[in-house]
C-alpha cells in the first residue's frame, strides 16, 4: 500500500521547488494534492508537468484571511477532507543590515512566512481529520541567525513558537505538529540571495562560502526536503510531534 494511501494534502508555495517536489512525490504515494501559490501561470505549469488527475490547484494569497478561506474551502470541495497541510509558502525578503533593512520590506516578509502560517493554520484545523498531520517550512535561520536576513530569520524563529504551541493544542486530536528546517536548497530562493548578498557581482564566492558551512559540503534539493515531508505526512511518523528538523547537511551540528 502506498504511504499516503487516500489521504488529501494542502501545499502552500505550491509552484515553488519544495513545493513542486513534494507534490510530485504525494501524488507518487498515492495522495490527492491541492496546491496553492500566488502564480496561476506558475500553478499551470505545474500542474502541467505532473499531469495527475489527482491533483488541483488554487491561487491565493497567504498573508490575506479572504485568499486563505478561499483556499481551504476549494480543498474541502474537491476532495472533501484535509489530512495533511504543508505550511511551506515563504519569501527571503532582502540582503541588508538590520538598521538599513526597509521597513516595508520587513512587514512583507512576516505577512507572509509567519502570519501566512497562522492563518493558514487557523482555517485548515477546523477542516481537518484527527490524526493529521501539520508541517511546516522553517530553517536552519529558525535555529540560528543570519546577518542581513533579520526578517527571514524572525519569521523562520517565529513559525517554530507557532509549531511548539499547536503541537500542544492539538495532542487530544492526534494532530502532529512540525517545523522542517533545511540548509540552504539549491533553488530560486537560494540563487536571490547569493546575488543580493554578492551585490549584483559574481554570485558564485558567495555561493561557495554557504557550502563552506555545510559539513557535508553542498545545498540540499527540493526532492530531499520532500523525502522527509513524506515521513512526517505519513503514519509512519505517528509519535512525532512538537519538533524542528534539521536537513542540513550537518549545518546545525
Amino acid at each position: 500500500m502506498k504511504q499516503l494511501e487516500n489521504k488529501v494534502a494542502v501545499i502552500t508555495g505550491g509552484a515553488g521547488g519544495i513545493g513542486t517536489a513534494t507534490a510530485k512525490l504525494f501524488l507518487e504515494e498515492g495522495a490527492k494534492v491541492v496546491l496553492v501559490d500566488l502564480s496561476e501561470d506558475n500553478l499551470k505549469k505545474v500542474a502541467d508537468e505532473l499531469a495527475s488527475n489527482n491533483l488541483s490547484y488554487c491561487v491565493a494569497d497567504v498573508s490575506k484571511e479572504t485568499d486563505v478561506k478561499h483556499y481551504v474551502q476549494e480543498a474541502v470541495n474537491k476532495f472533501g477532507k484535509i489530512d495533511i497541510f504543508f505550511n511551506n509558502a515563504g519569501i527571503e525578503g532582502v540582503v541588508a543590515p538590520a538598521v538599513d533593512y526597509p521597513v516595508d520590506t520587513f512587514d512583507k516578509v512576516i505577512a507572509v512566512n509567519l502570519k501566512g502560517v497562522f492563518l493558514g493554520n487557523k482555517y485548515i484545523v477546523p477542516q481537518m481529520n484527527d490524526g493529521g498531520s501539520i508541517l511546516i517550512t522553517s530553517s536552519v535561520a529558525g535555529l540560528t541567525g543570519f546577518p542581513g536576513l533579520i526578517a527571514y530569520v524572525a519569521s523562520k524563529h517565529g513559525v517554530i513558537g507557532i509549531m511548539r504551541t499547536l503541537a500542544k493544542e492539538l495532542a487530544p486530536r492526534g494532530i502532529r505538529v512540525n517545523t522542517i528546517n533545511p540548509s540552504p536548497v539549491n533553488n530560486r530562493m537560494m540563487r536571490s540571495i547569493e546575488s543580493q548578498a554578492a551585490g549584483g557581482g559574481d554570485a558564485e564566492p558567495v555561493k561557495e562560502s554557504f557550502e563552506s558551512d555545510i559539513p557535508l559540503g553542498r545545498y540540499a534539493e527540493s526532492e530531499e526536503i520532500a523525502q522527509f515531508a513524506l515521513f512526517l505526512g505519513s503514519d509512519q511518523s505517528k509519535f512525532i510531534t512538537g519538533t524542528t528538523n534539521p536537513i542540513d547537511g550537518g549545518m546545525m551540528a
